[in-house]
Formats: C-alpha cells, sequence, structure tokens
C-alpha cells in the first residue's frame, strides 16, 4: 500500500519519466539478459584502489573533507593535465573534486547559466545536458551529429549562436556514438567562440578511453579554449568505480567561483576515503596511459565476434560504445528492436532514439563493450542468430 498525499506537485520537469534506461533495466532483468546496455564494467578495479580506500578509514578519513577536495589529490590532477595537454591548472582554486562527473555537469550548468539563456548542445547526447539547463529556467538548443558519422556541423552551430547563447556543451569521446573531436573541431569552436561570453562546457569522461593511437583533443589541449572552458571528467570511467561517484572539474579560477558556490550547497565535498585513494593511485601514470589500450583491446574483440552477425557496426573512436547498423533488414523501431533482443535472443542493448529529445530513430542500436570476455563473446554470439524480421 502506498501513502497518500493531498498535495497536488507542480512538475519541474513535466515531460520526464522513467528513462529508457531503467526500463531496459527493469526487461533485462525479467529475461536475466547479458547486459550490453549499460556504460559501466562488470569487472573488478585495481584491488589496490581497494585496498588504499581501506587504509584510508582505517587511518580515520572518515569526515568531511575540504569542500573543493583533497589538496593532494588535486594537485595529481593539475600534474596530469598539464603534461598531457599542456595547460597548467592551479590546484587551490581551479580544480574541484564532485561527487561524481553527474554532479560536476550540474554545478556548472547550474552556477554559469541563467533564466533567459540558451545553451547549445548536440544530439545523440547524454541524457541529462536537456534537463539541467531547463531547470535553470534556460533553453537547451539541439543540433544534430551528421549521420553516420556523427560529426558537427559547425555552420549549424554558428547559425544557432545568437546574444541569448550563455554556453556551448561539449561530449568528446562521445556518447553513444563512439566519436571524437578532432584538432579541427578545435579551431571550428575557438573560432566561433573568440570575442564572445560563451563558455564550453566540456564533458571528456573518456578522456583516456581514445583508440588507435589518436590524441585525445580536449579543451585543455587548446589555449583560446582552455581559457573560456569547465572540463568535467570521471575517476569512475577512469578506475572502473562507477559506483564511488567521484569526479572533477577544471576550469579558470573566475569561472570556478561561481560553480563551487553550487557544489558547496548541493554536496559540499565528494568522498573522503576514496580520494585518499585516488591520491595515492596516482602516482602512477601507467593507471590512465594503459586505459586507451585495455579498452581498444575490448572493442576490437567485439567487432571480431560479430563480423558474421547481420548487424553493421559504425567505428568507435573512443569511449566504451559501439553502434551498429541494422537498417539493411529490418524496419522496426530501435526501440522494439531492443525489445526484441532482449526477448527473443536474451541480449540486452539501448537504442539510439533514446538519446534524442525528438526520439529520431535511425536505426541503430548501442553496445557497451566495457565487458568482461565471457560477457563480451556471450553477447555477441546472441547477436550473431539475430534473424530479419
Amino acid at each position: 500500500m502506498t501513502l497518500r498525499t493531498p498535495i497536488q506537485p507542480r512538475s519541474k520537469l513535466p515531460d520526464v519519466g522513467t528513462t529508457i534506461f531503467t526500463v531496459i533495466g527493469q526487461l533485462s532483468a525479467e529475461h536475466n539478459a547479458i547486459n550490453l546496455s549499460q556504460g559501466a564494467p562488470n569487472f573488478e578495479c585495481d584491488p589496490a584502489l581497494i585496498a588504499g580506500v581501506q587504509r584510508a578509514m582505517q587511518a580515520g578519513h572518515n569526515q568531511y573533507a575540504s569542500m573543493t577536495g583533497l589538496a593532494p589529490l588535486k594537485a595529481r590532477i593539475a600534474d596530469k593535465i598539464a603534461s598531457l595537454y599542456g595547460t597548467r591548472y592551479d590546484a587551490a582554486s581551479e580544480v574541484l573534486i564532485t561527487a561524481s562527473a553527474s554532479e560536476g555537469l550540474y554545478s556548472a550548468i547550474s552556477g554559469l547559466v541563467h533564466p533567459g539563456d540558451e545553451v547549445i548542445y548536440f544530439e545523440p547526447s547524454f541524457d541529462s545536458y536537456a534537463p539541467i539547463v531547463r531547470l535553470q529556467g534556460a533553453t537547451p538548443v539541439a543540433i544534430k551529429l551528421t549521420v553516420p558519422d556523427f560529426a558537427v556541423n559547425w555552420d549549424e552551430v554558428r547559425a544557432a549562436i545568437n546574444s541569448r547563447t550563455r554556453m556551448i556543451i561539449i561530449n568528446t569521446p562521445h556518447n553513444p556514438s563512439g566519436q571524437v573531436f578532432s584538432a579541427d573541431d578545435l579551431e571550428q569552436l575557438a573560432a566561433i567562440t573568440r570575442n564572445t561570453d560563451i563558455i564550453i562546457l566540456s564533458d571528456e569522461v573518456y578522456e583516456h578511453v581514445v583508440f588507435d593511437d589518436v590524441p585525445h583533443h580536449g579543451m585543455a589541449t587548446h589555449p583560446g579554449l582552455a581559457e573560456r572552458s569547465v572540463i568535467v571528467s570521471s575517476f569512475g570511467k577512469t578506475y572502473h568505480v562507477t559506483g564511488w561517484r567521484v569526479g572533477y572539474c577544471v576550469a579558470p579560477a573566475e569561472l570556478m567561483d561561481e560553480i563551487c558556490k553550487i557544489h558547496q550547497f548541493l554536496m559540499f565535498s565528494a568522498d573522503t576515503p576514496m580520494q585518499y585513494a585516488f591520491a595515492e593511485h596516482m602516482a602512477d601514470p601507467q593507471t590512465w596511459l594503459s586505459l586507451a589500450a585495455f579498452y581498444q583491446r575490448k572493442r576490437d574483440l567485439l567487432v571480431n565476434l560479430m563480423a558474421d552477425s547481420p548487424f553493421r557496426l559504425l567505428p568507435s573512436a573512443g569511449s566504451f560504445f559501439l553502434l551498429a547498423d541494422y537498417s539493411h533488414f529490418s524496419d522496426e523501431r530501435d526501440s522494439e528492436m531492443v525489445k526484441r533482443l532482449i526477448v527473443d535472443y536474451g541480449v540486452a542493448t539501448i537504442p539510439l532514439s533514446a538519446f534524442y529529445t525528438d526520439g529520431t530513430d535511425n536505426k541503430f542500436i548501442r553496445l557497451s563493450f566495457a565487458k568482461d570476455e565471457a560477457t563480451l563473446r556471450a553477447g555477441a554470439q546472441a547477436l550473431c542468430r539475430v534473424t530479419p524480421r
């Protein structure tokens, strides 16, 4: 029996209900489906990380950390970024440890976007961007990436910018398409935003998962973009601990001041023992430098295993994901295809239409290869049995 309330709530997000991820998760559980849907590893993290958390707890580090994060961890992050990308952030005033990358995104948008502003972002997209913008009384402006290469049409971006444009949200490597920004993309973005007050919010949670020896072209690699960018990243994605919910963001001090005003009332500080463990773990650069090769092996394994499947796989240049095209053998909506794969074949994927606000259906499904080898083999075997309808 549920508790009934006499209060009639006024929703700030009346059109937001249960996400497709929850729906797929429930249906998958009912059918005990192989999970190629969720962008979270099903394998263990480095035991040294868990030992680091235990040591921190046993040493009494169980109370609030400082609001912006543990100083040694922030110093590690500033050193890493300077070494990899060439921009030096001040660890004290320009680095913030957040309670997940999602909290970093929310704090940045809430702190820097105002009612009446417009925020450009690119679809298909991670599902939190537009709702967070709307919660600020601002307007999200979706620009669709080109299909099937999922590139930005910079002429469309130029046409969409006006006096109300406050922010452009970037995601590279991109979820769900697996594509990455090039050096030319950065030049285009820099040219478009030069001499404006437009802020770049760059979601770079997969910064260390870029394949085929291609460098990560993040905002910190471009001085003209770094000075107007908030960059968000994730310890969960880098270290296979998505459930620990710790991330970070970096930004020029003037922008960071506004982000911290939101962060201090939203979370105040991220989990303390985890911060100690991450600071210790980051002493070895191989903990992130080895990540691209690790996931490339998983990408290549899944591609090879699906060589005889009816699906056409799109190239994946980064992230945890591959897109699979089925338009040549079925007219089913992608949401129906995904349900059929769960019910009839016992494998869970995600329909790409879930990443568009208007439900655009290009007959693609998203596969996650952030899984152990047994799961990848079982999932691919199931997908190779799919027949046209």
